[in-house]
């Protein structure tokens, strides 16, 4: 044992220059994601309201998350669910379609198209509030209640945002406007990052159309940046949770949806994490939420990682 400690000691010795560059990178990693991790991983087993000692209740939390709150079980996962399968395939599907055709575009007009699309991932609250609040207004003077109204389709204007039939649908379509951030950059770029000389040799193999192209040649080559998107996709949905809030026009951001008809989970979290102060609950939801994105990104992985015997 003592001869492979100092076989590492001079290893390391050996390469100190190098462990001194990507030292700052650990330390940050270390200080603002291992310890918070570790410290929320504790305190979930814990009742602790921030003023008191946190006091041991073992998995208790974790019992009650999944058989007595009915909040988070009838409303909370539900919406989640739904809100990440449709936001995060939606997007990502839309995502490859829209770097697609901008791909096919010449490279001046391109770039505006893409700015064009990216915008929204940058603004989305202000665009949520003069753009959507506008369009989705429960009055006359809102742009859909006024057509449906000249259409003689309704009788009387539609509350949109705060009627819970229709505030999670509203939700989910917005995100998915909104969703066109770094992951469709990516996309963007693996698409036009493809050898046009594989395009050539494809169709010499004889591929005939755009779409075996897209299948065959251009989905391979690009898994990397698929995955970067998938990941960055299945983390924006899942700990998506203001978008509720600016589209209601709440003006306590702790304050539940109507009906909690667009709870979800990061609303669940600061619920009782800031309105309610049970730190500990609001810890063991963290947790379960964490080990959630871990999963699906595995899964992700594992569809469009690195395969042995990839170039």
């Amino acid at each position: 044992m003592s001869a492979r400690l100092r076989s590492l000691g001079r290893q390391i010795w050996k390469y100190r220059l190098s462990y001194i560059y990507v030292a700052p990178f650990f330390l940050l990693m270390f200080v603002f994601t291992f310890v918070p991790f570790l410290s929320a991983l504790g305190l979930s087993f814990t009742y602790y309201n921030a003023i008191e000692s946190p006091k041991w209740v073992g998995w208790l939390n974790y019992r009650n998350l999944f058989s007595q709150d009915t909040i988070f079980m009838e409303h909370v996962l539900p919406n989640t669910f739904k809100f990440a399968l449709l936001v995060g395939p939606g997007g990502y599907v839309l995502a490859f379609l829209l770097g697609w055709v901008i791909a096919q575009l010449p490279r001046r007009s391109r770039v505006w198209y893409a700015l064009a699309i990216y915008m929204p991932s940058l603004t989305s609250g202000v665009a949520m509030i003069v753009i959507w609040q506008v369009l989705f207004t429960g009055d006359r003077t809102g742009y859909i209640n006024s057509w449906l109204l000249r259409m003689g389709w309704i009788e009387q204007p539609i509350q949109f945002v705060t009627d819970k039939l229709y505030l999670l649908d509203i939700m989910i379509a917005v995100s998915i406007w909104s969703s066109m951030g770094v992951g469709f950059l990516a996309i963007l770029a693996g698409i036009l990052n493809v050898d046009p000389q594989l395009y050539e040799a494809g169709r010499i193999d004889g591929i005939r159309s755009r779409l075996q192209e897209i299948w065959y040649i251009t989905l391979p080559v690009m898994k990397p940046q698929m995955l970067f998107a998938a990941i960055m996709s299945i983390v924006g949905t899942l700990k998506a949770g203001d978008i509720g809030v600016q589209i209601t026009g709440q003006v306590n951001d702790t304050d539940p949806t109507p009906g909690y008809a667009g709870q979800l989970f990061f609303n669940h979290i600061r619920d009782y994490g800031f309105v309610r102060y049970e730190l500990g609950y609001a810890c063991a939801l963290s947790v379960v939420l964490l080990l959630l994105m871990v999963l699906l990104s595995r899964l992700f992985w594992g569809l469009l990682g690195p395969k042995e015997g990839d170039a």
